[in-house]
């Protein structure tokens, strides 16, 4: 309570001091506080004087790490200071932040990190090393972790002793904020009574160990050793000497044991032996025996004092080689042949290397190879090289190779081995090989037809590798089965292994397989080409995956395929298929399909791809194109037909009838109000008729036709010659041109129609009565008339011509034409016979004098004419 009230104190005369000199919004205290875990936390913020007066301490809120603190833990201190209290805290770390809350808003004002821990415990397992006349280094765990920082001193005592009385220690102390701290050369005493003290200090406390006591000499650790030569003598074999140097402060008056490590480079293990050294020696010497010859050692030494426990660090490793000699051992031999071209030559790669067990005797310096014809040993040819192989160009003959390493002592013994002749042909001996694996290793066995073979070579190349010379070998004696270490192979990867037996020094024909170490599911999936869909069917193709993604061997292709809406189905077919065909699909529907490559270890699927059915097939096509394919050449034949049989079938289907409008057939005078022109069917008859231009009623015309009926009948006097005038036309008839009958004919025909009358207005008679109107002397009379009428009628119709001229040569028609065009019945027409041969006196004859004729009618003012209905009768006959 004493300590809160101080708090207070201090907070009050801070604040006092920041209004008046301080320019800081806010302050918080304690700054930073340490405190144990699980005790209470205090704090207090005080507002600068910039917030008062429209602020004070009751707007303050406080937050640890982003909660808010609940409001009972507050206390207003005065209006500038609030505090806060947090009842057992147990974070590590935690920052609590003090804010102003004004008008609904929140600003930070100030904020501290909060640490709490634990005061240090007892530090423990105190240890030291004395390099000598270096340094004196001591190590120490702490008691406990205390999350807080810890501050450590060693105490390093002497203890004085003269006689019985124990006199107060000689102290020195090292400073360190880790578990280690080290008194350096010269401030470094030597004896037998000295103890080690170590104390650890915190906020929260302190805590000091014993005193442990430790014997300098047990601590001592010498630098390592210095080699000064390791070298070998001539003429002695298998023999290095090792001379070395102590350094002089390590020597005293204690012996010294040295070891002598040394291993050659081609082994992985060492061998150690242990030399006693006397005290006061500095130089020392040691034979190693019992080396290989010419074969290169590395060498290291370290030492310790008889009375230490810690030995040297290694001293740096010296290489020397030993005696050489000439090397003992033939190479490890092996070729690959390649194919022969046209002219018989062929390429074939030797590779060799050193055996492995057994080291080298010497340093190689090359290798010397010899090749020869089989069947002649005088050609033999010699080349040098310092690589492990050579590639020689040898013809189709059967060779004898040999290779030989050498050094500065001599030759190796030479490896031998025979190249077949191109067409040498051998059995097979092997009869089958297989490979299995198991954790550490693959295993190749093999059976074999000839048991007495008891030499084989076991070849393995990756499949992908092109390069001869990157093939591996072994030979293998008086067994079918080689196993090798897994990690020899990688894994994914397909290897192309091949047995060959060797039998009567020749290399017999081989047994290869491909085997993986180790499968996994391919990388990618086959890409499926759908091609061009039917309409129940698909030919799904693709292509195998590319070898260096297969993983392991394929074992099936699975084909999935799913119609648009539909379940998914699928179909599987072996390894070497590349295309299927799904069958009974839908027509017209989208589909989609991807394929899944699978091996041992799993299946990758490519992309998916999608197709549509068609909605008909080829069948269909063909069933709908044929009769399209007929109707269109029908429809096309039908209209060529049209085209060249054109005017018969206008004819006959739209006969042409004329318009009486746009006739021309006749050109009456100016004032001339209606004229019809009419052709008689009868070739060569050329008619030429005018119409009424008034129409009386029915009545009218039947009475009409009755007069010319009895007019005729009741006509007697008739006179000779208009008899012959009448003989007259029947001669002109008979005798008219053919040819210009036909021309008139074709060309009336267009204008006149027999069953249809037609109408020549005014305009047109006075415009094309002129021209229209065919002289006397070319008019043919009907013929209709010469047959059928008697004497009697003949001399009536000369007299009506003569009428009919003398009407002709009016040059007004005061009458109006009125006609229904499309009843045949209700037409009224006249036709006047016109003739050259009529005499002056029948054409001045009155008009009321003409007789008239069956089929004529007589007009109001005494004129005859012929009705259109007369000349149909006359074209009939």
């Amino acid at each position: 309570m004493f300590n809160c009230w101080i708090w207070i104190f201090i907070l009050l005369c801070r604040s006092s001091i920041a209004d008046e000199n301080s320019t800081r919004d806010a302050d918080i205290f304690p700054s930073s506080p340490e405190i144990e875990r699980g005790s209470t936390l205090k704090l207090f913020c005080v507002l600068g004087k910039h917030y008062t007066p429209h602020r004070n301490a009751s707007h303050i809120i406080w937050k640890l790490n982003r909660e808010l603190i609940a409001q009972e833990n507050y206390n207003i201190i005065n209006e500038t200071v609030s505090s806060i209290t947090i009842y057992n805290f147990t974070h590590n770390k935690a920052h609590v932040k003090c804010f102003i809350k004004y008008l609904g808003k929140e600003q930070l004002l100030v904020h501290t990190e909060v640490k709490s821990g634990f005061p240090p415990g007892t530090p423990r397992n105190i240890s030291c090393i004395y390099d000598v006349d270096i340094k004196l280094t001591c190590n120490w765990t702490s008691g406990r972790e205390t999350n807080l920082a810890t501050s450590y001193t060693l105490y390093r005592k002497i203890m004085k002793i003269h006689g019985p009385i124990m006199q107060e220690p000689k102290i020195s102390t090292c400073q360190s904020n880790t578990e280690s701290c080290s008194f350096h050369y010269p401030n470094i005493p030597f004896g037998d009574n000295l103890c080690f003290q170590v104390k650890a200090e915190n906020v929260l406390g302190k805590a000091s160990s014993d005193c442990v006591p430790i014997n300098m000499e047990e601590i001592e650790r010498f630098q390592p050793p210095e080699i000064l030569s390791l070298k070998k003598y001539a003429g002695i074999k298998k023999l290095l000497t090792v001379t070395w140097k102590i350094p002089e402060k390590s020597t005293r008056l204690l012996d010294v044991k040295c070891q002598i490590r040394y291993r050659n480079l081609y082994s992985n293990s060492s061998e150690i032996d242990t030399v006693m050294v006397a005290s006061g020696e500095e130089i020392s010497t040691y034979n190693l025996t019992g080396l290989w010859d010419c074969t290169e050692y590395l060498v290291a030494i370290r030492c310790i004092s008889v009375e230490s426990k810690l030995w040297s660090e290694w001293c740096k490793e010296e290489a020397a080689s030993t005696e050489e000699k000439a090397p003992s051992e033939k190479v490890d031999l092996w070729r690959v042949i390649a194919s022969s071209s046209p002219a018989g030559n062929r390429s074939v790669y030797l590779m060799w290397k050193l055996l492995s067990n057994c080291p080298p005797h010497g340093r190689i310096l090359g290798y010397k190879i010899q090749h020869f014809p089989e069947n002649n040993t005088a050609l033999q040819m010699t080349n040098f090289t310092s690589d492990k192989k050579i590639t020689l160009l040898l013809n189709e003959e059967a060779y004898i190779i040999s290779v030989t390493a050498y050094n500065s002592a001599g030759n190796s013994p030479a490896a031998i081995l025979r190249i077949p002749s191109t067409d040498e042909k051998s059995s097979q001996i092997i009869e089958a090989v297989r490979t299995f694996t198991t954790e550490e290793e693959m295993i190749l066995e093999w059976t074999v037809s000839k048991p007495e073979v008891t030499e084989y070579v076991v070849e393995w190349y990756e499949e992908m590798e092109t390069d001869p010379f990157s093939r591996s070998w072994q030979y293998i004696s008086n067994s079918t089965k080689w196993k090798t270490n897994k990690k020899n192979f990688k894994l994914f990867v397909c290897y192309n292994m091949s047995v060959y037996p060797i039998y009567e020094n020749k290399v017999a024909a081989p047994y290869s397989i491909q085997t993986y170490v180790q499968e996994k599911e391919p990388s990618e999936g086959p890409v499926a080409d759908t091609g061009f869909p039917g309409k129940n069917e698909v030919t799904i193709k693709w292509n195998e995956i590319s070898k260096d993604k297969r993983n392991g061997f394929i074992s099936n292709y699975t084909i999935f395929y799913k119609p648009e809406g539909g379940k998914e189905l699928n179909e599987t077919v072996n390894s070497d298929v590349l295309q299927y065909t799904l069958k009974s699909l839908q027509a017209n529907t989208q589909y989609t399909v991807y394929i899944m490559a699978s091996n041992r270890a799993g299946g990758t699927s490519g992309e998916p791809k999608t197709f549509k059915t068609l909605k008909f097939n080829k069948e269909d096509v063909i069933f709908i194109a044929i009769p399209v394919g007929l109707s269109m050449l029908f429809l096309l034949g039908l209209w060529i037909t049209c085209i060249m049989k054109k005017h018969l079938f206008k004819k006959v289907c739209w006969p042409d009838v004329p318009n009486p409008a746009e006739s021309v057939a006749v050109q009456w005078p100016l004032d001339a109000s209606m004229g019809v022109a009419c052709e008689d069917k009868t070739r060569g008859l050329e008619n030429i008729s005018i119409l009424e231009d008034c129409f009386p009623e029915v009545e009218h015309e039947g009475s009409l036709l009755m007069n010319r009926e009895k007019r005729i009948s009741g006509s007697t006097d008739i006179n000779t010659n208009e008899a012959q005038n009448i003989s007259e036309y029947k001669i002109t008839l008979l005798n008219s041109d053919k040819k210009i009958h036909d021309n008139e004919e074709q060309e009336v025909a267009k204008h006149l129609s027999p069953s249809m009358p037609y109408i020549i207005t005014d305009q047109d008679f006075r415009s094309q009565i002129h021209s229209t109107l065919i002289p006397a002397k070319k008019l043919q009379p009907i013929k209709m008339l010469e047959d059928d009428l008697s004497d009697s009628q003949q001399i009536s119709i000369k007299n009506e011509e003569n009428d009919n001229e003398e009407v002709l040569s009016r040059e007004d028609f005061s009458e109006k034409s009125l006609f229904n065009p499309y009843l045949r019945n209700s037409v009224k027409t006249r036709e006047f016979l016109v003739s050259e041969n009529l005499s002056e006196h029948s054409k001045n004859e009155p008009k009321s004098q003409a007789t008239v004729l069956p089929g004529h009618r007589q007009n109001v003012v005494g004129q005859s004419y012929i009705t259109l209905d007369m000349v149909g009768l006359a074209t009939a006959h």
